[in-house]
Formats: C-alpha cells, structure tokens, sequence
C-alpha cells in the first residue's frame, strides 16, 4: 500500500513534528502526495458518479522501518463503490462489509426484522383492525352521546310534570321513579355493551401492536449490541505500542459511547495501517472530493482538518509517542499587543480587534484575549465589558462597557436589533453572475461531530439573517460589504461559503475554504445609541486588506 513519490523529492526537508491534525497547513509532501491520489481518483472512471456526491480522502507520509525512504499512503472515509478494501488505499481497521463477517451476518437478521415490521404494519388484518376499531368507537360514542341525550330529554319532560301539576298522586310520583330509573338502566346496559365491543377491537389492534413493539424492541437490542460488538473489533494502536478499542476510548468522553462510523475516518486508518507495518507517520492531510453535503460546506479538493465528534478521541490515543506539532490556536501571539481604542468616554470604548485575538477567554485561559487586555487597562471596570464577540480570525470593532448598567442597555439594543454593523471581506472567488445586493437567510447550529464548525439545519437551526452588497470583483476575488441582522456564530463565514448561500468562501477561511495568512474579514462599521446620552454614536475603521 506504500506509494513511493513519482518525482525526485529528496531537496523537501521532513517535517520535524507529526501534523497537529486539526488546524494545520498540508507539508509540501502532503501536497504532493495529495496531488498524485486526485490523479489516481479522477482516472477511476467508474466511481465518478458516487464520488460525485462528496467524499473525504487522506494522505499520510511515512518513513521506511530502519530507512530513510520516504512514501505516502491513502485512505477515504467510510465505504466506496459498495466496498471497504480497494488496492490503492489502505484497508479499513475492521471490514464490516466482509460478506461471511458477523456484522453482515446479523445486519441481514435485523434488516429481516424490519422487513417483517414493515409487513404487519402494512398488513390488510392489521390496517382493517385499526379502521373497525376507528368506526365502532366514533359509533359507540355517537350512540351514546344520543343515549345522553334522550335522558336528558326525560328527564325534563318529569321535572315539567312535576312543575306543571298541582299534586301528583304516589302513584304518578312512583311511576316517575320508575321510569327513571329503567331510562338509566337501560344507558347503563347500553353503555356496557358497547365497552365490550370496543375493547374486543382494541384488543386484537392491541395484538397487532404487541407483536409490532416486541420486534422493535428486538431489533434496538439487537443493534445496540451489534454496534458495540462491531467498536470492539476496531482496536486501535498508537505510537507506543498499545491497544485500544473504541468503546474503551469513548468512555472517556461525555457522551460515553463511539458515534455511528467512529474508526472509519482516513486518518485513523491510515496510522493504524503505519503502525501495524511499522512504518514511522511523519505527516498527513485531508482533502474533500465532491459536491458539498446538503448541511455542510465542503468544497471540491480544499484541504479539512480531522473531524472533532468523531475523530479527536481516538486520535488522542492514536497520536500518543508521536512528537506531534502544537495547537496554533494555544500560541499566544498577542501578548505584547496594544489594542487600538477607537473611540472612548467615561461609560465605554471601542476597540479595534486584531485577527488572531480571542474576544473572551476561552478553554485555555493564559491565552491572551481583548477581555483579559481590558482587565488590566480598567481594573476598577464592572460587569462583563465585553458587550458582543468577533470570532477569533475576524479583526474589527468590537463595543466595550465600563459599567455594568452601560453593559445591560447595550445589550437590550443588540437584542431589539438596533444596533447596525457592516463587515468588508475578501472572497475567494469571482461573484460576477449575481445580485449586487441581496439577503442570505440560512438557519445555523453548531455541528455537533464537528465543533466548532456550523452547519445549516431547518429542524434544529436558528434563525440568521444577512444582507450583503458587492463592492467589486476582481483578481479572482470579490470585495463585499456584510450586515448582519443576526449574530450567530460563523454566521458570515457561513452564509459567505455554503452552496445556498453565496457558495463562495472568504479567503483565508480555513473552516470552510482555504487556509490563508488570516481570515479576510473585517467589522468596520458600528452604530449605536449612547447608553447615557441617547445620542447615536458611529464608529468606523477601515480594513487594512
């Protein structure tokens, strides 16, 4: 499975640590290696219709045991052309597609089941039950609603010859009683006759049902044990030697057990593949092949870093004996910066982010962020001060309050919308062919197997609104002004990227495009009603792209 490099490559220096695998920019050999499996992919003609659809394929360089030769493996994520093994990529860690292998095996005794479900619930016995059960207790209801009725008519009808005589005699009176109370007997019997009939139907739609739950019941038992015997196969090595399998390895995570598809990723296949062979990983890259997926945004050929849902446990494990490159996000460039005060009073300020800089502290909290700059330059500051959030990447005005009264009213205006921002950015392509100005509105959530990356959802997203105008196209890029009228997360970046959006990333977007020297966004403009005055405050500062 070792591919040796079709050129000379010894002038490439190695890599001096493993690729951190979930923020990285591809080694030149990765590009390489990279450009030689699309080579291979687009001369399978046979595949194009499926890969079509999008697939994730992998590269790993590796050193020869006791050598110094280089080469390449090649993986994709998941199952290909109906099969898991395939002579150019490296086999899967477990195939659970081997026709005689028990995950096969018992998948067809539960597709059976389903099979067997679907039959009765479809069935003429069971359809017609139901639909017997549906008239009679509809009939049994009027009937006796009419029942009702006719007492109550009586009912009246004595009470009237009551009123109406002068004296009845006991007679009258007793016969009175009398009929009453057969009147009553009778709806008593009625309404017992009906119950029977009605429960003899619910009985035999409850038979139905019964035997329906039970299957239902069989077949979750069933697959919730094939699926952990299906993660006990998937034994994972590492660096160092040690084995383990990925119920053991996602019991340490908060949701305890592996998600559908843990193990079948690219990168866990090819170290397992490494380490099995001895072969010493020196780095890797991802790439996407395809049309984007419905909800999330991947385009054709861009390199993507490892999934976190699914991939970051077991590459934990995986990784360790490997000296692997640090997490950029942790280095603490900003440190020494002096933040920009563009504008500022007694009550707030405005600063002017850098790219690069968290808006608040984030899980690793000696990493420098606006919050923590502000704390030193206003010790004597109340409440939160940071009244909104630039991401990470993205440079640009950012509102500050000194008080925390001043934090609540900007709040309240961000909340009715009434504060107006613009942001410029750079994307990565030409946008000749649509509306200069128009409204993008994609319902966003956090993608949970992928954090922190958003994806577009009907059922789950909320709601986010952008405006955008074109400013100009040129050089392969297009220069657009963005208002948001929502503030969700990588709102911009996502409506900038995803295929119902303006498909078109914006440059340096890593997460949904391609990694640049930074994020070509840019909050420039904010508009504002001064908390303590009432007068509207405008604030702009200009990109620097």
């Amino acid at each position: 499975m070792i591919h040796f490099f079709k050129q000379d490559v010894s002038h490439i220096a190695l890599p001096e640590k493993f690729t951190y695998p979930f923020h990285y920019t591809p080694h030149p050999l990765c590009v390489l290696a990279t450009g030689e499996v699309k080579e291979y992919i687009a001369g399978k003609k046979e595949w194009q219709e499926e890969l079509a659809t999008g697939k994730m394929f992998g590269v790993l360089v590796v050193q020869m045991p006791q050598s110094t030769d280089t080469g390449y493996l090649a993986a994709f994520s998941g199952n290909l052309a109906g099969k898991n093994i395939h002579s150019f990529f490296v086999p899967p860690v477990y195939d659970l597609l081997q026709p005689q292998g028990f995950f096969k095996i018992e998948e067809e005794q539960i597709s059976a089941i389903n099979q067997r479900i679907d039959e009765l619930e479809n069935s003429a016995s069971y359809l017609k039950a139901k639909e017997r059960q549906k008239v009679e207790t509809a009939k049994a209801q009027a009937t006796l609603n009419q029942a009702k009725a006719g007492l109550k008519a009586a009912k009246e009808a004595r009470e009237l010859r009551r009123q109406s005589s002068l004296a009845l005699s006991e007679e009258e009176q007793a016969g009175l009683i009398r009929e009453s109370q057969y009147q009553k007997a009778e709806y008593k019997r009625l309404e017992k006759e009906w119950k029977r009939q009605v429960e003899e139907l619910e009985a035999e739609v409850t038979r139905f049902e019964s035997e329906i739950e039970r299957m239902k019941m069989e077949r979750k038992e069933r697959s919730a044990a094939l699926q952990e015997r299906l993660f006990e196969q998937f034994r994972m090595l590492n660096a160092k030697g040690e084995v383990k399998d990925l119920c053991t390895i996602f019991e340490e995570t908060v949701h305890k057990l592996p998600p559908g598809g843990a193990g079948e990723c690219a990168l866990p296949k090819l170290l397992q593949y490494a380490y099995f062979h001895q072969l010493k990983p020196l780095a890797m890259a991802e790439f996407w092949w395809g049309d984007s997926p419905k909800n999330e945004v991947r385009h054709h050929g861009y390199y993507y870093p490892s999934c976190k849902g699914k991939c970051e446990p077991i590459l934990q494990h995986m990784l360790q004996g490997l000296e692997v490159d640090d997490n950029p996000l942790l280095d603490n460039l900003h440190k020494d910066t002096k933040l920009e005060i563009v504008f500022e009073d007694e009550w707030l300020l405005v600063v002017n982010k850098p790219a690069g800089m968290l808006s608040v502290p984030g899980k690793a909290d000696e990493v420098d962020s606006v919050y923590h700059h502000l704390k030193k330059l206003y010790p004597n500051a109340t409440g939160p001060m940071i009244v909104h959030r630039l991401d990470m990447a993205t440079s640009g005005l950012l509102l500050v309050a000194k008080t925390k009264e001043v934090h609540q009213h900007l709040q309240e205006q961000f909340e009715k919308r009434s504060i107006r921002k613009r942001y410029v950015a750079l994307l990565d392509g030409s946008l000749s062919d649509i509306e200069k100005t128009g409204r993008i509105s994609l319902p966003l959530c956090l993608n949970p197997l992928d954090r922190p990356r958003q994806m577009v959802s009907e059922e789950y997203g909320k709601e986010a609104i952008t405006d955008y105008q074109i400013i100009s196209v040129s050089n392969g890029h297009t220069r657009i002004a963005f208002f948001p009228l929502t503030g969700r997360t990588h709102q911009l970046r996502m409506h900038a990227a995803h295929p119902k959006g303006l498909g078109c990333p914006i440059a340096g977007d890593e997460l949904y495009g391609k990694k640049a020297g930074r994020l070509y966004l840019h909050a420039e403009y904010i508009e504002f009603r001064h908390p303590i005055y009432g007068d509207i405050i405008c604030i702009q500062k200009e990109a620097e792209f």
